[in-house]
C-alpha cells in the first residue's frame, strides 16, 4: 500500500522510468509465454522450445538490470528523515524499493498475458489471424490448452527476479574499516576518527579506487570467451545462417560457441567500470589543464556507477555488429533470410533496457555531483567549462569504447568467415 501511495505522488520522470520497467517486464514475460505456447503446440520439438526459452535469458537479464537501476535512482523510496522517523531505515527502504519494482513488473506480466492470449485467439479473434492462415497463432500454440501452473510460474519469474535483485543490490552493507569503532569506559560507541580523508561516493557503486579492480578479470574473461568461441566454432557448420538461426534452433549453435559468447559478454560488463576509470586516468595524465583535469576526475569518480550499464551497451553493440555482418553474408543480395518476430522483439527489448539503464545511471550521476557543480559555479567557474568537460568526457569514452567494440565484434565473427 505504501508503494502505491508513493507511486501516486511521484514526479513525471519517476513515473516514466517505472513505465519503462513495466514495458520491459511485459516484453520479457511475453517472450517467456511465447516459449510456453510453442512448447504446448509442438510437444515433439523439445529442442525448439528450449531454444526459445534460452533466447529469453538476455532480455530477462537486461530487464532485471533496468529495474535495479530505476529502483536505485528512485528518490521516493530512498532513505530520508521522514522514512527514518517512521521506522523505515536503509534495510526497509531496500525492501520497499523491491516491492515497488515487483509491483510494476507484475503489472507488465498481466499486460503480457492478455496480449498473448489475444494473439492466440483465446480472447476472441486475433488481428494476426489473417497472416499466413493463422500461422502466427499456431506458432504461439493456438488451439492447444496452456498448463495453468506453467503460465503462472512464467508470469511470476520477472517480478520475483526483480524483487530479489533489487533487495540484494540495495541492501545496506557495513563500510569497510581497518579497525573496530572505539568504545568508552561504559561500552558506549564513539565515532572513530579516520586516519586519512576519504572520498564519499554515496551508497551506490564502488569507490573510485575499487572501480578499476575488475578490469584485469574482465579482460581475462573476454579473452577466454573469444578463445573458447574460436575453438568451439571448428565444429560449427560452415554456413553462417545455421549459427544465427535463433530462436528455435540449437543444432547450429555448439555449446562452446554459446558459452564463449556468454563468457566474453560477462567479461565486457565486468571490465566496464575499469575501462571508464582508465579513460578518466588517461585524460588527467601528465600536467592537465582545468578542462582535462575536471573531465578525468569526474570519469574516475563515476566509473563505479555508469561502468556496468556502459559495459552492457558495449556487449549489445558488439553482438549487433556481429549478427548483422554474418546475417548479411548468409542472406546475400537476395535478402532471403530475415529476422523472426521473436528475435526482433528480444533484440529491441534488450537494446531498450540497456539504453534506458545507461540514461538512468547518467542522470543519477549528474544528480550526485549537483553540489559539486553548484560549488564550482559559486566559485566563478564559467558554464562553458562544465559543458566542455561533459563534451570531452563523451568524446573520450567514444574514442575508447568504439574501437574496443569493433575489435571484439570482428574477433567474434572471424571464425565464421569461411
Amino acid at each position: 500500500m505504501l508503494s502505491l501511495r508513493l507511486t501516486r505522488g511521484a514526479r513525471p520522470l519517476v513515473l516514466l522510468r517505472r513505465s519503462l520497467v513495466t514495458v520491459a517486464a511485459a516484453g520479457a514475460s511475453f517472450l517467456l509465454l511465447c516459449a510456453l505456447g510453442f512448447a504446448s503446440g509442438h510437444p515433439s520439438d523439445s529442442q525448439g522450445a528450449v531454444g526459445r526459452l534460452l533466447w529469453c535469458v538476455v532480455p530477462l537479464a537486461t530487464t532485471v538490470h533496468l529495474a535495479v537501476a530505476v529502483g536505485r535512482a528512485d528518490p521516493s523510496t530512498g532513505p530520508g528523515p521522514g522514512f527514518t522517523a517512521a521506522g523505515l531505515g536503509p534495510a526497509r527502504s531496500a525492501l520497499l524499493t523491491a516491492a515497488s519494482m515487483a509491483t510494476a513488473c507484475a503489472l507488465g506480466g498481466v499486460l503480457a498475458l492478455l496480449t498473448f492470449l489475444h494473439l492466440r485467439g483465446d480472447l476472441g479473434g486475433s488481428w494476426l489471424g489473417w497472416a499466413g492462415n493463422g500461422a502466427a497463432s499456431r506458432q504461439l500454440g493456438g488451439g492447444q490448452p496452456l498448463p495453468p501452473a506453467g503460465t503462472v510460474t512464467l508470469i511470476a519469474v520477472v517480478p520475483v527476479l526483480v524483487a530479489a535483485a533489487c533487495a540484494a543490490g540495495l541492501w545496506p552493507r557495513q563500510p569497510r574499516a581497518g579497525h573496530p569503532p572505539a568504545r568508552g569506559p561504559r561500552g558506549a560507541r564513539r565515532p572513530a576518527v579516520p586516519a586519512r580523508p576519504t572520498v564519499v561516493t554515496g551508497p551506490v557503486g564502488p569507490r573510485p579506487h575499487h572501480a578499476a579492480s575488475g578490469l584485469p578479470w574482465g579482460i581475462a574473461l573476454t579473452a577466454a570467451g573469444l578463445a573458447l568461441q574460436a575453438y568451439a566454432s571448428g565444429d560449427a557448420p560452415p554456413h553462417p545462417d545455421a549459427v544465427l538461426a535463433v530462436p528455435g534452433r540449437l543444432d547450429g549453435n555448439p555449446p562452446g560457441v554459446v558459452g564463449g559468447w556468454a563468457l566474453a559478454a560477462i567479461g565486457l560488463v565486468l571490465a566496464g567500470p575499469g575501462l571508464i576509470h582508465l579513460c578518466g586516468a588517461l585524460l588527467a595524465v601528465g600536467r592537465p589543464g582545468v578542462l582535462r583535469l575536471l573531465a578525468g576526475r569526474v570519469l574516475q569518480q563515476e566509473a563505479g556507477l555508469i561502468g556496468r550499464p556502459v559495459g552492457v551497451l558495449c556487449v549489445l553493440g558488439s553482438a549487433a555488429y556481429t549478427v548483422l555482418e554474418l546475417y548479411g553474408r548468409a542472406s546475400g543480395p537476395s535478402g532471403a533470410h530475415a529476422f523472426g518476430p521473436l528475435t526482433g522483439l528480444g533484440a529491441a527489448l534488450a537494446t531498450l533496457c540497456a539504453a534506458a539503464t545507461t540514461v538512468t545511471a547518467v542522470l543519477e550521476a549528474r544528480s550526485a555531483r549537483g553540489r559539486t557543480t553548484a560549488a564550482l559555479l559559486r566559485l566563478g567557474a564559467p558554464a562553458r567549462l562544465l559543458r566542455g568537460a561533459a563534451a570531452l568526457r563523451a568524446t573520450a569514452l567514444l574514442a575508447l569504447l568504439v574501437p574496443l567494440v569493433w575489435v571484439v565484434a570482428h574477433l567474434t565473427a572471424m571464425p565464421f568467415r569461411r
